[in-house]
């Protein structure tokens, strides 16, 4: 069994200053140099596919060349915070001060309102996961994806508890690498910034 190589690239920024989960928001990409080191960072010949939300598929776009591209994929979108897509976060600790606090310190099984667990969330992002190390074992593949998502990964990747992953970043196109290989994971890198 070969080894699969995962660079996992988080979206362009944002500039939101509320939760962003599943809410479609556009990505800002005028910071081109950033996006030419990105590019020449990742490998050609990659496989490269994103989650479906805007911000993500335009990042993904900004990469393309000389990748083969998969259609976008919907288990690849960041955790899913329900009525609290769009809120700041002391809005979100105020209205639920006991939930917002155990969501982030303890995460799990708690979950927004109208969303989904941590867990569910990673369970979601590693059955993508595993379908695309099933289909293209060996290669080189290039994943744009959000913060939680990415986060989820590297928890399965480190087998940590995820209050432990949190304490990593993951910056706006930066990279990290998670290699899966007869041996199980390795952790190339976390949040480079090429």
């Amino acid at each position: 069994m070969a080894v699969t190589r995962l660079w996992w690239v988080r979206h362009g920024p944002t500039h939101e200053k509320t939760m962003v989960g599943w809410r479609d928001v556009p990505a800002d990409l005028s910071d081109r140099a950033a996006l030419a080191r990105l590019d020449a960072h990742l490998p050609k010949g990659a496989v490269l596919i994103s989650s479906d939300l805007i911000r993500a598929v335009a990042t993904a776009d900004a990469i393309g060349a000389g990748r083969d591209r998969l259609p976008h994929h919907s288990g690849l979108r960041e955790l899913h915070f329900g009525d609290w897509d769009g809120m700041a976060w002391d809005d979100i600790a105020n209205s639920h001060p006991e939930l917002s606090f155990a969501y982030w310190d303890d995460p799990g099984d708690h979950r927004a309102p109208n969303g989904e667990s941590w867990n569910d969330a990673a369970a979601r992002i590693t059955a993508a996961t595993d379908a695309l190390l099933s289909a293209h074992a060996g290669r080189d593949i290039v994943i744009v994806a959000h913060f939680g998502a990415i986060l989820t990964q590297v928890q399965r990747a480190l087998a940590c508890a995820g209050a432990e992953v949190l304490g990593h970043r993951i910056d706006n196109l930066s990279v990290t690498r998670l290699d899966h290989g007869p041996d199980g994971w390795t952790v190339q890198a976390i949040n480079h910034l090429p």
